[in-house]
């Protein structure tokens, strides 16, 4: 797989962290407009073409104000930010897991990147571990919405996070990112409104072994498209 986007690297990782801790500084000054956004659990957008899209774009004051508030249900926001979890000094996976290893606890970060890969017609999204990411033709994006639960969730784990959580981004535009509580309580990350998750059955980087599985889960892009083969 190829990084949609690539970033140069500095040769002094001291003056680059540095300067990533000054854009974080100036994002909160400008409250994230051009760095990010804060979301709150269960505030993720529908999909252009319906009506609840429509609405939204009507009346874009009041959801922003809800968004950048962090308010819609008193639970911790989540920091989407628009930048790589290497950018803000991060190592390791915030505790993503792989394949059919049992995620035990929400990572406390996670990333979603855009990449190329010869057997798709489009970009699609992976995690820090560069697992692919799926979507459900079962689940529903307005409202928000995730029908894969218990056995289905074994097999098609969702991508959690725990509350405060920070999302960071490469490739992925943050206002189609957004959160939503699940049956059992856990907070699933959505991309264009739909949720997103991994299959068990990819172990490696650049498995895209759940692509077109049942004929309702295909590869989700950076807009919670359907990225086919």
């Amino acid at each position: 797989m190829t990084p949609l986007l690539t970033r140069p690297l500095s040769s002094k990782s001291t003056a680059r962290r540095t300067a990533v801790a000054s854009l974080l500084a100036l994002c909160g000054v400008a409250s994230l407009s051009a760095c990010g956004k804060t979301i709150s659990i269960g505030d993720s957008p529908a999909p252009a073409s319906s009506p609840a899209s429509s609405a939204a774009q009507a009346s874009p004051s009041a959801s922003s104000s809800a968004t950048s508030s962090g308010q819609g249900g008193g639970n911790s926001a989540l920091q989407v930010v628009d930048s790589t979890a290497k950018d803000a000094g991060l190592t390791g996976t915030g505790g993503t897991v792989v394949g059919a290893v049992v995620q035990e606890a929400p990572p406390k970060w996670v990333q979603l990147s855009a990449v190329t890969s010869s057997s798709l017609s489009s970009p699609h999204l992976i995690n820090i571990n560069q697992a692919a990411l799926y979507r459900f033709d079962n689940d529903t994006a307005a409202p928000n919405q995730s029908t894969c639960n218990d056995a289905c969730a074994v097999k098609w784990p969702p991508v959690t996070i725990q509350e405060g959580g920070n999302v960071y981004l490469a490739g992925v535009d943050a206002k189609e990112v957004g959160a939503i509580r699940r049956k059992d309580g856990q907070v699933q990350i959505t991309v264009g409104g739909l949720p997103v998750y991994r299959f068990s059955g990819d172990s490696r980087p650049g498995d895209l072994n759940g692509q077109g599985v049942g004929g309702t889960w295909f590869a989700v892009g950076p807009t919670g498209n359907k990225a086919t083969s």
